[in-house]
């Protein structure tokens, strides 16, 4: 498919999110839409933020998105998170997203990104992250 050549997977752990590129997911040359790319990044981000924070997050800045190398249908995906830094509301979390074909046992990054969350309270405001104890999430 490309003249990539595979990298070695992240050292965070295992992936966040593990799914599968849809028919549905695509454009008409049926590549995956950037667009479905990114919000399984989000999600998984999501994810690493408000177990981090221990309740609801916002995404409010993603940075740095770059598309390496295209996602197909049948495609394996997995997105893998790092959490770069938190502040006193805010948490960044570096994504990584990468495929391996469905008959394939090779991994190659396709994308990755920085993304800023804020935790918010139950009126949608900005509040502080708890500090950080074992077992609160940090990725």
């Amino acid at each position: 498919m490309s003249d990539a050549l595979p990298s070695p997977l992240p050292a965070w752990g295992p992936p966040v999110i593990r799914t599968i590129a849809m028919p549905a997911d695509t454009n008409p040359a049926g590549d995956i839409f950037g667009g479905w790319l990114m919000a399984q990044m989000d999600l998984a981000a999501g994810n690493v933020a408000a177990r981090r924070a221990r309740g609801r997050c916002a995404t409010i800045a993603v940075e740095g998105m770059t598309f390496l190398q295209p996602v197909v249908v049948g495609d394996e995906v997995s997105l893998y998170a790092q959490i770069v830094s938190v502040g006193r509301s805010s948490i960044r979390i570096q994504i990584e997203a990468w495929r391996r074909a469905r008959e394939s046992e090779e991994t190659i990054k396709v994308t990755q990104a920085l993304f800023t969350f804020v935790a918010i309270d139950e009126n949608r405001r900005p509040r502080a992250v708890p500090p950080e104890t074992p077992g609160s999430g940090g990725a």
